[in-house]
């Protein structure tokens, strides 16, 4: 194993350098971001004359993306400033979840040895032995049914938002004033695109959840849905989905996520290039844990659950 983290070592050195090295504008992400707020302005203001079977696409399209783009001003773009990026992302396009709390818990994953482990790792698909002991059976058996493509992409959106509504509901409860300051800076995220969406465009808030933010949260945990399984060796413990151009971009070629977690101060554009250098190396550190696009894991695991809700190494 050992010759695996040698290789790692150097990827990650590399990646700081070009960290230090950066513009102070990373342009190809602001004119995807303008592109994103644009077609986004767009698609609201004729919401009332498009048929909702075009609008459920390129709404969810459009939300998923926006959240690609609140992943890389998470990690430094498109400016240095961390108060800018976070201006850059500051509409809540999807409503449900504070960008500072996604922020946290995101750095948090990025923790490479502690991957996949439940409790340590906040995006784990995984729950511990105890945990699974505790749950009540409706609760179980909605979770277990997550664990398929079908049921991540149905049920996943309410589940994630209530369990966030529920952990703020707790937090308020108790009086943790430093939490809450996330939810205090979201609500005039949130109501910024309220506004816009209701009392400008005339949308329905259901209809706006309907055919906007679950479907872009649902685009979002189907890329989440196997990024990472759990595995001893660190390596193993992350995906390579190779996809096409669409949802290449849509996801801000994150899919290339074994990639992403070796070098994570690279910009998002130049992630394909990098694949392309070192493909053999990355998949010797993955051990070839891939997919050739998100059909085949849709094909494969529609139905069936690609791994266990128990993590499968309860000693790591």
């Amino acid at each position: 194993m050992a010759d695996l983290y040698e290789f790692s070592a150097p990827l990650v050195a590399t990646d700081r350098g070009a960290a230090r090295r950066r513009p102070a504008v990373d342009w190809p992400t602001v004119w995807v971001g303008i592109g994103c707020y644009g077609a986004y302005g767009l698609l609201t203001w004729f919401h009332e004359v498009m048929p909702w079977w075009l609008i459920l696409p390129l709404g969810g399209y459009i939300v998923a993306l926006h959240g690609s783009l609140q992943h890389e001003a998470v990690h430094g773009y498109p400016f240095r400033s961390r108060f800018w990026n976070s201006a850059f992302v500051f509409p809540s396009l999807w409503l449900w979840l504070p960008y500072m709390q996604y922020r946290h818990t995101h750095l948090k994953h990025h923790r490479n040895e502690r991957l996949t482990i439940p409790d340590d790792d906040p995006e784990s698909i995984y729950v511990s032995a105890e945990t699974f002991a505790q749950m009540r059976p409706l609760h179980r058996a909605y979770r277990q049914a997550m664990t398929t493509v079908a049921g991540r992409l149905v049920l996943g959106p309410p589940y994630f938002a209530a369990r966030a509504w529920w952990e703020m509901a707790k937090k308020l409860h108790a009086g943790d004033w430093h939490y809450m300051r996330q939810w205090f800076i979201h609500i005039p995220a949130a109501a910024i695109v309220l506004v816009w969406v209701m009392a400008i465009c005339h949308i329905p808030l259901w209809q706006y959840v309907l055919l906007y933010a679950w479907p872009g949260l649902s685009l979002t945990v189907l890329r989440s849905y196997l990024e990472h399984q759990g595995r001893a060796e660190v390596g193993h413990r992350t995906v390579i989905i190779e996809t096409g151009p669409v949802l290449s971009l849509m996801y801000l070629n994150n899919n290339l996520h074994a990639l992403h977690h070796l070098e994570p101060a690279a910009p998002w554009h130049r992630r394909p290039q990098r694949f392309r250098e070192r493909r053999n190396e990355v998949f010797i550190w993955n051990g070839g844990y891939r997919y050739r696009g998100y059909g085949e894991i849709v094909v494969r695991h529609f139905l069936h659950p690609k791994e266990p809700l128990v993590h499968p190494l309860p000693d790591l």
